[in-house]
């Protein structure tokens, strides 16, 4: 008698994409459902501010939604909202960007990456990323079909990538260059020679560059290099950002493409066949944010500040040395002192001392002996948290002995 027990489980697994099965989990989730079973945790890991959307932000949605403006729009979005865009990053970059055809909104800057790298990629193009890096770069370039080519940064450097280590991985298969500074995980900004040493390598062999500027705002002590704002490239430089970091609108999806026509044009493709609009009353928002929102993006910028320094600050008296990180709202200390790896140490310190912190190895090979602390949220909880961490290095240091 045939046994045919075995057949239906061996068919579901074929209809799962071999790419998809092969894309391990993200590290960041991974842990995340760990931090879930444990009570009383403070948290350290997660990568969203802990302000509100300011009032008037979200007032603007709600009268949208009460005046009945629920409908799809251009799958570009609204004209109104491309027009802020190009007036904002002419005022703020200098760059001049046509509204009506190199502006796309996006469901955030997550679903323009994605639309960049499937809009850009043929199978086997390879796309250069610094590592350690946002744990969506590798797997975004994967879905697209391409090849990540990871580039190792270290602290000797302050995590941020050197020209002469890109050009080392350039290949005739190489297609772009994916970069996002200010960094998520390390805080680490990018200085305006090294940007321009990159430009040149662009040019040089003909590359994009996908820049991913979403913490554009959160700077400290120093100017945010706009990357399509170098000479000669506007052209070959795919520009996305969006609301969620700078104006504590994680939850509104809202994001947006600039670039040359021809790549909007591409990327707007995928985008009315998959995702059609960003939703109506976040572009409603969107405006309001961009047309009155300046005084509460500084003041955030302002908290953030000080937090940053005081976290800083007490990770390297508390022996976990750390640079000191110029953008973004995190702060990435080494704990290679403890003789724990970046996964131990997190997962003992959520365990005992009820404080999450997220395992560099999360975002690539070049974060082992990493953590990363996360400062948008209180400074009462960074406090509480520091306090807690000292008292689990000292008793860690202590049972070695």
């Amino acid at each position: 008698m045939l046994n045919t027990k075995s057949a239906p489980t061996q068919a579901r697994d074929n209809l799962i994409s071999q790419k998809v099965t092969n894309l391990p989990p993200s590290g960041i989730r991974k842990f995340f459902d760990l931090l879930s079973s444990v009570e009383g945790v403070i948290s350290l890991g997660i990568g969203e501010p802990d302000f509100v959307t300011p009032w008037h932000i979200r007032e603007a949605g709600t009268y949208s939604l009460e005046k009945g403006y629920t409908m799809y729009t251009s799958n570009s979005g609204m004209p109104e909202l491309r027009q802020e865009l190009a007036s904002y990053l002419e005022l703020r970059y200098g760059l001049s960007y046509d509204p009506e055809y190199e502006i796309l909104i996006t469901v955030g800057t997550s679903e323009g990456l994605d639309l960049a790298l499937r809009a850009i990629i043929n199978p086997g193009d390879e796309v250069i990323i610094p590592d350690p890096c946002y744990v969506a770069y590798p797997a975004n370039v994967i879905l697209a079909g391409g090849v990540p080519i990871l580039v190792p940064t270290g602290e000797e450097n302050n995590f941020v990538v050197r020209a002469t280590d890109i050009e080392a991985h350039i290949t005739k298969q190489t297609k772009a260059i994916l970069i996002g500074y200010p960094t998520n995980p390390t805080g680490a900004v990018m200085s305006k020679k090294e940007a321009d040493a990159i430009a040149g390598l662009a040019k040089k062999n003909d590359l994009l560059v996908i820049s991913d500027e979403i913490y554009a705002r959160l700077v400290y002590g120093v100017e945010h290099i706009c990357f399509p704002s170098l000479p000669g490239m506007k052209e070959r430089t795919i520009l996305i950002s969006g609301f969620s970091k700078s104006h504590a609108m994680t939850g509104w999806r809202i994001g947006y493409v600039a670039a040359d026509r021809r790549f909007i044009q591409a990327l707007t493709k995928i985008h009315q066949y998959t995702m059609l609009c960003a939703p109506a009353m976040a572009q409603v928002a969107a405006i309001e944010a961009l047309r009155n929102g300046e005084s509460e993006v500084e003041k955030m910028v302002q908290e953030y500040n000080r937090r940053r320094r005081f976290m800083v600050k007490r990770l390297n008296e508390i022996g976990l040395p750390c640079f000191e990180p110029k953008g973004a709202f995190y702060a990435f200390p080494s704990i290679k002192t403890t003789g724990m790896n970046s996964e131990e140490f997190a997962e003992k310190l959520l365990l005992e001392e009820k404080v999450a912190v997220v395992p560099g190895t999360a975002f690539g090979p070049c974060g082992e002996g990493f953590v990363r602390c996360c400062y948008a949220t209180s400074l009462p909880n960074i406090e509480e948290a520091l306090k807690r961490m000292d008292r689990f290095i000292r008793k860690s240091r202590l049972k070695s002995e």
